[in-house]
């Protein structure tokens, strides 16, 4: 592509950071066509070469090709989700099956797998280092599992299922989306705010504010809905913000938004793909990258968490029923009650509340620790930066070890109505080296949504704010942090999915550290450091209905996995009756709360149903055995010297994990960092799920 057409269209030019200033949604179509075409017509003429394919005349063209599309198309993905407005969301949705469809093409080539094959085969296997060898095992793996070895005759539906996927899964996130924006509560007097922590009154009051109305204003988006749940004393408050998003995306709202439906096309859909594919259903499919085996297995893994886990969410439950009865005269315990009872309850037995602990928690103090626990663990420089934002609230930031430039990461932190929920990391770049020479550095969005600054005082975060910034800062240092300089195995690519948390879950721990959390910490009124007494209430408070939470995790995860094993679809749409009697099953089996039969949880589960852990929600607590058992090294290394924060295994944890990113086997780099094979024990201590 031209200089002249990469100056006209922003989304074409890849010689620095994404011109978010310049994009616009009209570039969207000639810039993805233009790069579909470029490939295609590299790969028709990579495939009738009729010289043996080596790694510098077929996958590092292949490579480049791709990476320029990846970027571009990452770009359009990304400002689809913090900037879902209708343009962006028309200009996205018009090329979506377009790119799916493409994708489908190259997983189907024959041609384009032979060239692998023979390059596998081939005599040069033999001479390539460990990481290009696995490259290529891989390829040959995700062409089997895209369908290049399937009958021509049967290509084309293949190829049909996946661009109908894309679409349903896009579709899905619009939906709730959609469902979430439309629905508020208004407050019309002081009475009714009663509880409710003065930050979150303050932001419903500027949100009505910018609608010119008077009152109060509430919503669905979690900074706003989280407060009500946990502290409205108005019982017919917080049944009615349950309620809306409970049935988010569901048949009691709009027909259009409604989830169902796409629920039932996917299953039915991913059943077809694995039974095309030769295998019994799609749970089968999703573990074959991953380090499970069967979903047999992974049942059995989760079943036994169960089992450990289930007497402690019994006792939680059974102490908050007393507890809500007792001292707050709630007889029976409504789904609308468990967060309000259950913040009562922690205030009761260990003397603070959430509310309390969060002003010690400002945005800029909370930022300086996160970075100086990176500083200190592997010896970096974090620093500010300047790059194109898509919104004047995104900061941006560099990191450097001992001059050397390591990579960029962009960090979006605040809540708006054109944002997806959640929080999430992906990619903007990764780290790799060109073969013309020179290194492409990595660069990482960090986007989370939490509340932002009101009245002119910093925004402040709940404990849980931070443990899911260090959670999400965890995945980019996976990103950023990588060693390796291969596109297909670098930073957070080619990680098996189970093994993908690792990184993530780990940086939590940090968050419970007094020689963290006394450094970071400031009360946003008086500026004084979060007192030792109040720490050691949180930390006695740490496993706080541990068993509870637990399980619901468990629920959430058997529910993916026997959807996707268990349920036979036959060619049809599943019904949503089938869907519920699975999810049914499991909460009889695993849980103890149980939710009102309108509740439509699967609705809005978009972790499986657009996103990519279809089969695969488990992985959060398969990782999560790494990630505690990793921590334990830590624990060990700083025993008896005051903090955890030793550099000498954070040097040890980023060369044997970090760096290595998806250039080895995932238990490989655990074992490597370990000495041994993870252990259970450390996740169970850290919860509290050890009898006494």
């Amino acid at each position: 592509m031209s200089q002249t057409s990469n100056a006209q269209n922003p989304l074409l030019d890849f010689s620095g950071f994404p011109r978010f200033s310049d994009a616009r949604p009209e570039h969207v179509a000639p810039a993805v066509r233009g790069l579909l075409e470029e490939n295609r017509a590299l790969i028709a003429r990579l495939t009738a070469d009729t010289a043996a394919p080596t790694w510098a005349n077929f996958v590092e063209p292949m490579n480049e090709a791709g990476e320029r599309l990846g970027r571009a198309w990452g770009v359009v993905g990304h400002l689809h989700s913090v900037m879902d407005v209708p343009e962006w969301r028309e200009a996205y949705n018009e090329m979506l099956p377009e790119v799916s469809r493409f994708y489908a093409e190259v997983g189907q080539n024959l041609a384009l797998f032979h060239k692998f094959k023979a390059l596998h085969d081939g005599p040069e296997y033999a001479t390539l280092s460990p990481v290009r060898q696995r490259i290529l095992d891989n390829e040959l793996r995700d062409f089997r599992l895209s369908g290049a070895e399937l009958p021509d005759e049967v290509k084309p539906r293949f190829q049909e299922i996946q661009e109908e996927q894309s679409q349903l899964g896009a579709k899905f996130s619009e939906n709730i989306l959609d469902a979430t924006n439309a629905h508020s509560e208004w407050v019309s007097d002081e009475a009714g705010l009663a509880g409710i922590p003065e930050d979150a009154r303050a932001a419903a009051r500027a949100a009505a504010e910018k609608e010119g109305k008077p009152g109060w204003k509430f919503t669905l988006h979690m900074p706003s809905y989280l407060p009500v749940l946990q502290y409205a004393d108005d019982r017919g408050l917080r049944e009615r913000m349950y309620r809306a998003y409970a049935t988010r995306a569901s048949e009691a709202g709009k027909p259009e938004w409604d989830n169902g439906p796409l629920i039932g096309k996917i299953l039915a859909l991913r059943e077809e793909e694995a039974q095309l594919l030769g295998y019994r259903n799609f749970a089968e499919v999703s573990l074959v990258p991953k380090m499970a085996d069967t979903p047999e297995q992974v049942l059995a893994f989760l079943r036994d968490l169960a089992a450990k886990a289930k007497p402690f969410a019994e006792r939680d439950l059974a102490e908050l029923k007393a507890f809500a009865a007792k001292e707050l005269g709630l007889a029976e315990l409504f789904p609308w009650d468990v967060a309000y009872a259950s913040e009562k309850l922690r205030q009761a037995r260990y003397a603070f509340s959430e509310q309390e602990v969060k002003q010690y928690f400002p945005e800029p103090k909370v930022l300086d620790g996160l970075f100086g626990v990176i500083r200190t663990l592997y010896k970096v420089d974090i620093l500010p930066d300047e790059a194109p934002k898509w919104d004047p609230d995104v900061r941006f930031f560099r990191i450097e070890k001992e001059g050397e430039l390591v990579g960029h990461f962009y960090l979006d932190l605040h809540a708006r109505e054109t944002k997806r929920g959640g929080a999430w990391m992906d990619s903007a770049r990764s780290r790799h080296r060109r073969p013309a020479g020179g290194m492409e550095t990595p660069v990482a969005y960090l986007v989370c949504n939490f509340p932002g600054p009101v009245n002119g005082k910093p925004a402040t975060f709940t404990h849980d704010d931070v443990l899911t910034l260090f959670h999400e800062c965890g995945h980019g240092l996976h990103h950023l942090l990588t060693k390796v300089e291969e596109l297909a195995v670098s930073g957070i690519h080619g990680v098996e999915w189970d093994a993908v948390e690792l990184p993530s879950q780990f940086m939590e721990n940090f968050c419970w550290e007094w020689d963290v959390l006394s450094g970071m910490t400031a009360h946003v009124d008086t500026g004084e450091p979060l007192p030792r007494a109040l720490y050691d209430k949180m930390i006695a408070a740490k496993n706080f209905q541990s068993g509870m939470q637990t399980v619901r995790q468990l629920e959430f995860s058997m529910f993916d996995l026997r959807i996707h094993s268990d349920i036979v679809a036959g060619g049809q749409p599943v019904p949503m009756e089938k869907v519920f009697g699975v999810l049914d099953e499991v909460r009889r089996e695993v849980a103890v709360l149980f939710p009102p039969a309108w509740h439509r949880f699967p609705n809005s589960f978009s972790h499986i149903f657009a996103g990519g852990y279809a089969a695969g929600y488990y992985s959060y607590k398969w990782a999560e055995v790494l990630s505690a058992d990793a921590f334990e090294a830590f624990e060990e290394a700083g025993a008896g010297k005051g903090s955890l924060l030793d550099a000498e295994t954070g040097a040890r944890f980023w060369r044997e994990i970090l760096a290595v990113g998806g250039s080895r086997p995932a238990l490989e780099s655990f074992k490597a960092f370990r000495g041994r094979e993870p252990k259970v024990d450390a996740l169970l201590r850290h919860n509290g799920m050890v009898e006494a």
